[in-house]
């Protein structure tokens, strides 16, 4: 097993208590479930919300309880669990036809896990123990966000209505050519496989918007009939907007000669300083090209972040960089985080509105398939 890396600044009873906060954060999703939610449509970009709150359960067990120093895997808490959640050997659309135990039988196991895990980190708290617990909770974190974008592409109406960022007077920053680090180091506590290591590059002379593009600052766009101007598509834009047949973005309609956005399960029109949410990549590069700029390397997006008029936070921003790993790159012990999604997956950076602070960090790298419209991403452009 890899080195574990150790986690600074964390404590077992706040280990505990986030871990514990985090689910409270499922349980208010699974409380506004809707009657056949727990199975709800099969969809590639979707999960059974019943087998997705047995999956995270069973992740924290595996990581926090069951994993030895050799690798190898005690028992678990429920019998079959592995047969049943192991997200690494079981196919995603096998997972509605599952013999999948019942809300209430989840719940209990939910419960000893979490019990057993608080016990454990009260008795033998060290950096390994302290590393899988954070793992568990971004985990958690990550598949709660998950369900947020299940909610809007569903059309549920939520636990709470989230805050949406608000996009300034529309604005560039000027950059003189110079060197950014990517990467985080092993000093900065925990950290995902994928940013190792810390290292610098070049960047040349660029500007950048100072605020994600907005809600009607691309409804310009679709009026000006930019998804059916050829030359503003990538190859693999143009392929994908045609099989999709896609005229607008995702959650929109007309609404006598203007435009509303559906927010979960209400309909609204847009906002000037609303970023826009729920495009692709595609979307994303196609408006850029628009506009006669691009989207931004992930270098010159974290550059740009430093600058105290870098307004972020309001979507997850799509790059123009595949997601790829760093120099020297090894995976963690949760070797399937990021190695099998490296050149299929593109980058983005920032954290949206229903984003943990926690993920929202310069440092983190997201990263989507380019046709994924169901996140909460938008996009900002930089000159050509």
């Amino acid at each position: 097993m890899n080195r574990i890396r150790p986690v600074s600044g964390h404590t077992a009873p706040r280990l505990i208590g986030q871990l514990a906060d985090a689910r409270r954060r499922l349980r208010a999703l699974i409380d506004c479930l809707p009657a056949g939610g727990w199975l709800g449509p099969r969809a590639a970009h979707l999960n059974p919300p019943l087998w997705e709150y047995g999956h995270i359960v069973w992740f924290q067990e595996r990581w926090c309880l069951r994993v030895r120093p050799d690798g190898t895997l005690g028992p678990s808490l429920l019998d079959g669990a592995d047969a049943l959640y192991d997200s690494s050997s079981v196919p995603h659309d096998t997972r509605w036809d599952l013999p999948l135990p019942e809300p209430a039988a989840v719940d209990a196991y939910a419960a000893r896990v979490a019990d057993a895990v608080a016990a454990r980190l009260r008795a033998e708290f060290d950096d390994a123990l302290a590393y899988f617990a954070e793992l568990s909770l971004y985990h958690e974190l990550m598949h709660v966000e998950a369900w947020w974008m299940a909610f809007q592409n569903l059309g549920y109406a939520p636990p709470a209505r989230p805050l949406a960022g608000r996009v300034a007077t529309a604005h560039r920053l000027v950059f003189a050519a110079g060197e950014v680090v990517l990467g985080s180091g092993a000093d900065e506590g925990f950290i995902f496989d994928n940013e190792k290591w810390r290292h610098s590059v070049p960047v040349a002379a660029f500007d950048v918007d100072a605020a994600p593009v907005a809600e009607t600052a691309f409804a310009e766009f679709v009026d000006a009939g930019g998804y059916a101007l050829r030359e503003c598509w990538s190859d693999a834009g143009w392929a994908w907007r045609e099989a999709a047949e896609a005229r607008h973005p995702l959650y929109w309609r007309p609404d006598g000669g203007g435009w509303q956005v559906r927010r979960f399960d209400r309909w609204a029109p847009l906002e000037t300083q609303a970023p826009v949410l729920h495009v692709n990549r595609f979307e994303a590069e196609a408006y850029a090209a628009w506009r006669g700029r691009r989207l931004p390397s992930a270098a010159q997006w974290v550059r740009a972040a430093a600058h105290p008029e870098f307004r972020r936070g309001m979507a997850w921003e799509w790059t123009r960089d595949a997601f790829a790993p760093y120099p020297g790159f090894a995976p963690d012990p949760y070797r399937d985080y990021s190695q099998p999604w490296f050149h299929t997956h593109w980058e983005l950076r920032g954290g949206g509105p229903v984003t943990d602070a926690a993920l929202a960090r310069p440092g983190f790298r997201n990263f989507y398939l380019p046709h994924r419209r169901d996140p909460f991403a938008g996009f900002r452009t930089v000159g050509v």
